[in-house]
């Protein structure tokens, strides 16, 4: 089996716990108006690896690993879930944590897509799940796609059992409002497996890539998130998480 990798980062910091070596997919259906990686839309394109390649690579520096592992980015690495599933699966085998970074959009109660997902959680030690909004026509408006598909996996995740760390772009406009950020952590207190969040402010550091590509950055004009705005975010969002409000 081959997968279309867009890119991989050998040594990543912010993609879960630890030094990781980070696996960027082609492929995502989602068009987010601050994507930074609108390269890796199309699933076509890329460079074609086998599992076998890439945990080669890996293990050139597998010391470097001791206390990180393997994570699965994008795109959206469930958008080529059977090749993802068996990436994780090799990798569970030599010992190797595991990290999804996805946004759920994918999810589906479909009986074969259902087996499939049960299939990679069983090989997936940690999912970070980006929720974008917790409004769905807001998060149609900011993604193109309802948000009921990332919710349920949020819910799926809880269900099973498996380790959560939350992540939220926080947008001027967008999800930087009180009842945005308070509904949030409401619905982070009904899960019981979120063991991180995680409060990305927005930032337009993608837009020259956009410029290079010949394509429009619709949010050209929005401000990037100050560090105080972005702190007083997170506190409305454990407020309501934590039970405050």
């Amino acid at each position: 089996m081959t997968g279309n990798i867009h890119s991989i980062e050998t040594f990543g910091t912010v993609d879960g716990p630890g030094v990781r070596f980070v696996v960027f997919f082609q492929g995502c259906p989602m068009r987010c108006l601050y994507c930074h990686n609108p390269d890796t839309w199309m699933k076509k394109g890329g460079r074609e690896m086998t599992s076998a390649d890439i945990l080669s690579r890996m293990e050139r520096n597998r010391a470097f690993y001791r206390t990180g592992g393997i994570t699965a980015s994008g795109g959206e690495p469930m958008f080529q879930a059977a090749f993802l599933t068996e990436l994780f699966e090799m990798a569970k085998e030599r010992g190797i944590h595991t990290c999804l970074d996805t946004s759920g959009i994918l999810f589906s109660d479909l009986p074969e897509q259902r087996r499939q997902t049960e299939r990679l959680l069983a090989v997936t030690d940690l999912v970070m799940l980006d929720i974008k909004h917790m409004d769905d026509a807001e998060h149609r408006k900011l993604t193109g796609h309802g948000n009921e598909n990332s919710i349920a996996f949020a819910r799926y995740l809880d269900e099973k059992k498996i380790p959560v760390w939350i992540r939220h772009v926080v947008v001027p406009g967008i999800t930087y409002s009180k009842d945005e950020l308070t509904a949030l952590g409401l619905f982070l207190k009904t899960l019981s497996n979120v063991t991180k969040l995680e409060v990305l402010p927005y930032h337009a550091l993608g837009k020259t890539k956009y410029d290079s590509l010949g394509m429009k950055y619709v949010l050209e004009d929005t401000p990037q998130l100050k560090k105080a705005e972005a702190e007083e975010a997170e506190r409305i969002i454990k407020d309501a998480w934590y039970g405050v409000v």
